[in-house]
């Protein structure tokens, strides 16, 4: 993976979804907020597809593309609990992944010994964040199911964080050996 720069196509994309996020904030229809979370997602196929077909991946769209996954999220989901369409303890379990890679990353960064570890995506998250855009529909379209797919976001959110942790200490031994 290459430097590259950082306004390629594929990161342009990503980055819309930081336009997407403010969006969100600004329109209150649902049906506009449901095309804007439709957008975004299209969003995080695009960027990664661009990047692939046109062999442009980039260490700047490798930070770029989950930064922006994340304050899109959070900015859409932090407003369904000022909102009162979530509650607090729902607010949590959904970003239960997010907090605990954060928690994670900050950890390995500033605590002396260990040994630093490629963080790629796994198949895991990438599931988790696929829920949390559906949870982000489902609020607005069929409230009704929300309980269940919390509790399935916050199952999986935890097999995740096994899953990234344990996947990061077989680099990091890898990266010993």
């Amino acid at each position: 993976m290459e430097r590259g720069s950082i306004f390629t196509l594929p990161n342009s994309i990503s980055l819309s979804r930081l336009l997407f996020a403010v969006a969100f904030v600004l329109v209150d229809g649902r049906w506009q907020r449901v095309a804007i979370i439709v957008f975004a997602a299209a969003t995080d196929f695009l960027d990664g597809f661009f990047a692939r077909r046109a062999n442009s991946l980039t260490l700047a769209g490798a930070l770029i593309d989950p930064i922006a996954d994340r304050i899109f999220v959070l900015t859409a989901v932090s407003s369904y609990l000022a909102g009162g369409l979530l509650s607090t303890g729902q607010f949590f379990i959904f970003l239960s992944r997010d907090i605990a890679t954060a928690i994670g990353f900050i950890v390995a960064r500033f605590i002396p010994g260990l040994s630093a570890a490629a963080f790629q995506a796994r198949l895991l998250g990438k599931t988790v964040t696929a829920l949390q855009l559906a949870l982000l529909l489902v609020v607005l379209i069929a409230p009704d199911f929300i309980q269940l797919l919390i509790l399935v976001i916050g199952a999986l959110s935890a097999i995740s964080i096994v899953d990234y942790t344990a996947a990061l200490e077989r680099a990091r031994r890898s990266s010993k050996a």
